[in-house]
Order: C-alpha cells, then sequence, then structure tokens
C-alpha cells in the first residue's frame, strides 16, 4: 500500500480520475512526446554510467541473454495459446504487444528500486532495448504463415506486407535509437559526464516521470472503454499473461544467479505490454487484426495493472527468491 503514495503514482491515480469525469485535462501530444523521450535518454544515460564504472561482468552477458531468450519465447507461447480462441491476426498482434515491452512501466520500476534502495545493473536499460524488436518480427512473421494459408488472400493474390520495410521500422524505431545512444554517451563520458548531467538526469527525473504518468493516467481512463464486451478470456489474459511471464522471468533469473534488482527488472520487462511502439508498426503490419484488442487490453488493464500493484509483487517476488 505505500508503493501508492509516490507521488508518481498518486500522479498517475490522479490521471485516472480526471479522465474518468471527463476533464479537459490533457497533455498536448509534443508535450508528452517530449517526456517520453527525455525519460528514454535519462535512463539511458543512467544505464551508460553504471556501466563504465561496472564493465562487462557476467552478469552482463547473461542478463542480457535471459532478455533475449523471454523476448522471442514470450510472443510464441502466447501465440500459441491465442490461437486457441482468436483468428490468426489477433493472435499474433496480442502475442508482439506481449512480447514487447513498456519503457514507462521499466522507467516507473527503476524509480521504486531507487525509493527502496535495491541495487541493479544499468545494462538493464540495454536489456529493454533489445526486447523491443524481436516480437514484432514473430508476430509479422506469424502473420505472413496465416496469410499464405487464406484462401480468399491466395486466390486475390495479395501480397504481404514488404518485411524489410516492417524490420527497418522496429529497428530504427526513434525512442529505441536515443536509450541506445544516450547509453553509448553515459558510457564515453563515465563519471565526469555523469556530474555535469546529474541537473537534467537525475534532479528532473522524478518530477518528469510524475508528469508523464499522469498523461498516461489520463490516456488509460479513456482507452479503457474499448474492453467493453471483449472475451472474459482476453481480459484475463491481460492480467494472467504478464503475472505468467514474470514467473518465467523470476525463474530464469534465479537459475542464473542474478541480483535481486536485475530479477526485479527482468519481471518487469517480461510482464510489460507495448502500447505504444508495437501497436504503431502493427497497425499497418498486421492490418488484419482489431487494434481495439491488442491496444485496450494492454493500456486499459496491463500497464495500470503493472504500475500500481505488479511491481511492488515482483520487486517482493525477486526479493525472497533471488540470492544473487
Amino acid at each position: 500500500m505505500t508503493s501508492l503514495l509516490d507521488p508518481a503514482i498518486l500522479f498517475f491515480l490522479f490521471g485516472i480520475l480526471a479522465g474518468g469525469l471527463r476533464s479537459n485535462l490533457e497533455i498536448p501530444p509534443q508535450i508528452s512526446r517530449f517526456l517520453s523521450l527525455y525519460l528514454l535518454m535519462a535512463l539511458g544515460l543512467k544505464g551508460g554510467f553504471a556501466l563504465a564504472k561496472s564493465g562487462l561482468t557476467s552478469e552482463v552477458v547473461l542478463s542480457l541473454s535471459a532478455a533475449l531468450l523471454l523476448a522471442f519465447g514470450v510472443p510464441l507461447v502466447g501465440y500459441l495459446l491465442l490461437r486457441r480462441f482468436l483468428n490468426g491476426y489477433d493472435a499474433a498482434a496480442i502475442a508482439a504487444t506481449y512480447g514487447s515491452v513498456s519503457a514507462v512501466t521499466f522507467v516507473t520500476a527503476v524509480q521504486y528500486l531507487d525509493n527502496h534502495g535495491v541495487e541493479y545493473g544499468g545494462h538493464m536499460a540495454a536489456a529493454m532495448a533489445l526486447m523491443e524488436s524481436p516480437a514484432i518480427i514473430m508476430a509479422v512473421l506469424l502473420a505472413n504463415l496465416v496469410r499464405q494459408r487464406d484462401p480468399e488472400r491466395v486466390a486475390k493474390g495479395i501480397a504481404n506486407p514488404p518485411l524489410g520495410k516492417i524490420l527497418h521500422e522496429s529497428l530504427t524505431d526513434g525512442a529505441q535509437l536515443l536509450l541506445i545512444g544516450a547509453m553509448i554517451v553515459g558510457l564515453l563520458v563515465g563519471p565526469s559526464g555523469e556530474a555535469a548531467m546529474k541537473p537534467f538526469s537525475v534532479d528532473l527525473f522524478k518530477g518528469m516521470l510524475a508528469f508523464f504518468l499522469m498523461d498516461m493516467g489520463l490516456l488509460t481512463a479513456r482507452n479503457i472503454g474499448e474492453l467493453k464486451g471483449k472475451s472474459p478470456w482476453l481480459l484475463a489474459y491481460a492480467i494472467g499473461g504478464p503475472l505468467v511471464h514474470a514467473a518465467a522471468a523470476l525463474a530464469l533469473g534465479v537459475l542464473l544467479n542474478l541480483s535481486t534488482g536485475n530479477v526485479t527488472l527482468l519481471m518487469v520487462l517480461a510482464a510489460s505490454a507495448s502500447y505504444i511502439a508495437v501497436p504503431a508498426v502493427i497497425r499497418h503490419a498486421i492490418a488484419e487484426a482489431n487494434p481495439s484488442l491488442y491496444f485496450g487490453m494492454s493500456l486499459g488493464l496491463t500497464f495500470p495493472f503493472n504500475i500500481l500493484f505488479g511491481i511492488p509483487l515482483y520487486a517482493e517476488m525477486a526479493r525472497r527468491f533471488a540470492t544473487g
């Protein structure tokens, strides 16, 4: 309960309340985009500074390997499960959404660990960057398989969207490049750069996060209606899926003897769902899928669940079982 008293979380709840009351409070899209880019840049710098101090350790390699394994495993298993009660296009789109990651959820988890004095590796920001694209690539490949078996498309000679273009979009997303670029800058400049950037990347961070989470609360309240009339199985997946993914990440982290903080962040990454990067690509790459499903589920249920309850739960489970 004490985690809900964090200022950033309270602003998220305030945003949900204001949106539910249909207030005219809103953050201009350009400002929201700036806040998102700021958080990623600050996170990347923080990760780079940490890597400059620690170097390439075995924990770094193991953490990144675990992240890649989850990035391919989660969407594949998700697709096979969702295919039992959804068409192939919707199953692929939702699997991609839940196989990818939410940068805001990750940033909030980092702030949670900082507030509780739990140490973690700066390389986990690189793990987040690594986990974004594989789910998109797998979903597009799965959707193409569905299209090849679609007799109507075959009869009409409809071609699949060019895979090369989709891969380029998923691998060169501006936000992802900024995160990686900021991490490289932090790695290169080291402690002297960390001191110089502290007023920007540390002192402003908490306030910027609170502002952005308020905007996310408004967005959540205004999009939760997308879930009306949807299958109870989908609503259950929006909560149960992330919990299962987090449990898999916990088992993997314990097996690899990762630290408590790194296990927590690995669980958060596995449990989060993309509501910005993946939907933007999937909307064009798998146009046959219903956006209200993958967008409504990730933003309307999974995101608020993780922000309010998931992060403290994952941190507690990592504290109990992680030994590294």
